[in-house]
Order: structure tokens, then C-alpha cells, then sequence
């Protein structure tokens, strides 16, 4: 049996604001209710879809793509349950990297003897107030290994920290513009009968592929420009003893 809620009850009912109802009316992600009289009446349906609504926030999703999901399950292209597949496939971690809390002692070993100050000033770690024995924040160990790394072999932090702004900048770019085409090419493939759960098969084959690819197109993109350095003829020189090559020109 169908149940009834007029806009408050319906409020009450899932725990969304009416403000915030008419405002999914609006926006065509909440279908419009029946009228009887002037009372407008809303069923289980809006309780559901309101309910679906949330999830789909919940997984990063703005009111545009959820409006255009709910259209493709009313034309028969996509199911709820394979689309929520999806999106759990979707928020699935692509790396096992991810921000710890450390003591100082537990971030020594991770790191040798790098100054914390400097990795701190340099926004590697950030000590936590009020924590006895003090503990650090770290927003990547594994980047941060990988600079320790880099000190060991005489690179210093301050230039891994430039390494990794160049990184981020670069493949942040890359990142967005690959999932744009894949979006792209979601919605190409749905509109060819592929299933939600087909996509999130592919998806599971793409993770270990495309990290190798990234590794591969990097490690020749470094060979090039290496390369190129070398052929302008712009070869690290070490300076003799005595001062630099423009000092002893000007003498």
C-alpha cells in the first residue's frame, strides 16, 4: 500500500529539509507530486528517490549528474544497482598511499635523519598540537620515503618538495583530462548497451594498467628531455677551486 506524506511529513519521514525538496523539484531530481486540492501529496517513490539522491552524494556526485543518471534509468539504460556498482567501484582507492598519523620517533624511522623542522617547514609533516608523545601528520609517506630517498642520495628536501609541486601540477592536469575522456566514453558505451557492471569490470582491468602506463610514458618522457639536454650542450659543470667561471672572467 501506497503511503501519503504531504511536504513536512515527507521532511520528517527521510530527513531532508522541504526547503531542500522543492529545491530537487526544481532542479528535475525529484518528480513533481500529485495534487489533491491544493495539497500537494508525495509517496514512497519520493522516499526512495530522496534516499538515492543521498547516496549518490555521498559518492561525490553533483545534482547535474544525478539528474541525468535517473533520466537514463527511466529510458531503460542504466539500473540503480549497477549505477551504485559503479560508483562504488569509482571511490575505490587507486592508491594504498594515504595521510598517517606518526610519532616522532615512528616518523624517524621513516625518514633517517632528515631535520623535522625542515620537513615541516617545507610541508612534508605537520606536528599535531596537544598530543603527548608529540605526533605528526603526514599526507603521503609514501612520498615522503621517496624524498628521504632522494636525501640519501644527495638531493635535498627542498628540492624533492619542487619534484613533487611539478607533479602534482603536471599529472593533476592529466588526471582531470583522463577522467573527462572516460566519462566521455561511459556515456558512449551505455548508449550502446553496456551495463554499469560491465564498466565497473573494466574499470577493476584499468587500475594496475594505467599506473604502468603512467610509470612507462614518464620514464621515456625523462629520457628525452635528459637527452635534449645534452644535445644544446647544457652540461652540468662543476666549478674549479678558486671561484666560479664568471668570477675568474672578470679578473
Amino acid at each position: 500500500m501506497q503511503n501519503d506524506y504531504t511536504i513536512d511529513q515527507l521532511a520528517v519521514e527521510t530527513g531532508v529539509p522541504t526547503r531542500t525538496i522543492r529545491f530537487y523539484q526544481a532542479r528535475g531530481v525529484l518528480p513533481a507530486p500529485a495534487r489533491r486540492g491544493r495539497v500537494a501529496m508525495y509517496g514512497d517513490d519520493h522516499v526512495e528517490r530522496l534516499r538515492l539522491v543521498a547516496q549518490m552524494q555521498e559518492r561525490g556526485l553533483r545534482l547535474r549528474a544525478i539528474k541525468d543518471v535517473f533520466a537514463q534509468v527511466e529510458l531503460g539504460e542504466l539500473s540503480i544497482e549497477d549505477w551504485l556498482g559503479l560508483g562504488e567501484k569509482l571511490q575505490t582507492p587507486w592508491s594504498e598511499d594515504s595521510t598517517v598519523l606518526l610519532t616522532e620517533q615512528e616518523l624517524r624511522g621513516l625518514t633517517g635523519q632528515a631535520s623535522l623542522e625542515e620537513l615541516e617547514r617545507l610541508g612534508w609533516v605537520e606536528a599535531q598540537a596537544g598530543t603527548l608523545p608529540r605526533r605528526y601528520v603526514v599526507r603521503s609517506p609514501g612520498l615522503l620515503r621517496i624524498a628521504a630517498q632522494m636525501g640519501e642520495a644527495g638531493i635535498d628536501l627542498e628540492t624533492a618538495a619542487g619534484a613533487e609541486r611539478i607533479l602534482r601540477r603536471r599529472l593533476g592536469r592529466a588526471a582531470d583530462e583522463l577522467v573527462g575522456l572516460f566519462e566521455t566514453e561511459v556515456r558512449r558505451e551505455l548508449g550502446r548497451g553496456r551495463t554499469a557492471a560491465d564498466l565497473a569490470k573494466a574499470l577493476d582491468a584499468l587500475r594496475p594498467i594505467a599506473s604502468d602506463a603512467v610509470r612507462i610514458i614518464f620514464a621515456r618522457e625523462i629520457e628525452r628531455a635528459v637527452s635534449g639536454l645534452f644535445e644544446r650542450g647544457s652540461t652540468v659543470r662543476t666549478p674549479r677551486r678558486g671561484g666560479s667561471a664568471s668570477r675568474r672572467s672578470r679578473s
